[in-house]
């Protein structure tokens, strides 16, 4: 029988991870020939998310949670959880529903096929503002033509991968990921599957638009040099301009005996090539800047609590028993230990 892990990040999903278990075991006991496994991660929630998994971990035997030591970003969660698995396969997925767990059987015929991965892509952006999916137009295109990598739109996270491909991409262990663009750029066969949008059923996104501009940044400086050589381009035409201009002007002047003003014309240029000299230093800082952070050699994320028996993940073998027993989980009231060790959880969290 084949074993699938289940990896969910998770950042202040307190009020939705059993109704997310809930839903999703309603789809895996349709399943047959496959045994499943979720893989939590806890990505420095400061609401009670840690200690909903933890309640979820007593209940249910084939739910194993890593709780980090403050909030390191999604992509720092999905690498965690991929470490972590040790099934044939592996499904990378968000704990709000809006990447629908109906859609694993269609995924899984896929596998089945002789695909390496089967992925999902939204096939309209329903529930966002025109603003936003322009902005997420824009970022395919523009990625799609200065990058290697080619992502089709719509294209998220959500997918089924082989235990192959999933040790490939974690032999890329760079500390600023963009796990979209990895997951093109090893390779491997994929199918895509569209899927109309599905709202939050709880909660609200954890995405601002700067922090979805950040990460678009990321994707294009972390798959290509364009923006590099835009800059060596743009500086030779600026020069080959400047030097007509100057002949232009040379010819005015010693053959016509024309006086050119020049005050209006200098200051222009000046505020132009002053701010394309701003401009370039912050793509070479940007650059730069990656450069730095990956020399450092940080870890990718810090683990803080954990129910697998292993430290540097080496993990534990897969649950014996089949998927079983998927009643409520009555997640208490606190008792003072417990709320005492959240409250550290969440100061622990700000002050980083």
């Amino acid at each position: 029988m084949k074993t699938i892990d289940i990896v969910v990040p998770c950042y202040n999903e307190e009020e939705g991870l059993e109704y997310f278990i809930q839903e999703t075991n309603k789809v895996i006991d349709t399943i047959e020939n496959y045994k499943f496994r979720y893989i939590l991660v806890n990505d420095g929630s400061r609401d009670k998310t840690y200690l909903v998994m933890k309640k979820l971990a007593e209940k249910y035997f084939f739910v194993k949670y890593l709780s980090f030591s403050r909030n390191f970003g999604k992509e720092a969660a999905m690498y965690a959880g991929l470490k972590h698995s040790t099934a044939d396969y592996v499904i990378v997925m968000d704990a709000d529903l809006q990447h629908p767990p109906a859609m694993f059987p269609k995924m899984l015929e896929a596998i089945e096929e002789g695909y390496d991965c089967c992925a999902a892509m939204r096939s309209t952006r329903k529930g966002e503002s025109k603003i936003r999916s322009f902005f997420s137009r824009t970022f395919y295109r523009i990625s799609n033509k200065i990058t290697d990598v080619k992502m089709p739109y719509g294209a998220v996270d959500f997918r089924i991968m082989s235990r192959q491909m999933v040790n490939s991409i974690l032999e890329l262990s760079e500390v600023q990921r963009f796990s979209k663009g990895i997951f093109c750029w090893v390779g491997f066969n994929t199918k895509w599957i569209p899927y109309e949008n599905v709202e939050r059923v709880m909660g609200t996104t954890k995405w601002s638009f700067w922090g979805l501009f950040r990460y678009a940044i990321d994707g294009i400086t972390a798959f290509s040099v364009a923006p590099l050589r835009f800059i060596s381009v743009l500086g030779f035409l600026i020069s080959l301009v400047s030097f007509i201009y100057i002949i232009a002007t040379l010819i005015q002047t010693l053959a016509f005996g024309i006086d050119v003003p020049g005050y209006v014309t200098n200051l222009c240029a000046t505020l132009f090539l002053g701010g394309i000299t701003v401009l370039s230093v912050g793509v070479l800082g940007e650059y730069i800047g990656r450069i730095y952070m990956e020399t450092k050699d940080r870890p990718i994320y810090i683990l803080k609590y954990s129910n697998f028996e292993c430290d540097k993940g080496i993990c534990t073998p897969f649950p014996e028993k089949d998927v079983v027993d998927h009643d409520t989980v009555e997640v208490e009231e606190l008792t003072e230990n417990e709320e005492a060790e959240n409250q550290e959880f969440a100061e622990d969290s700000e002050e980083e």
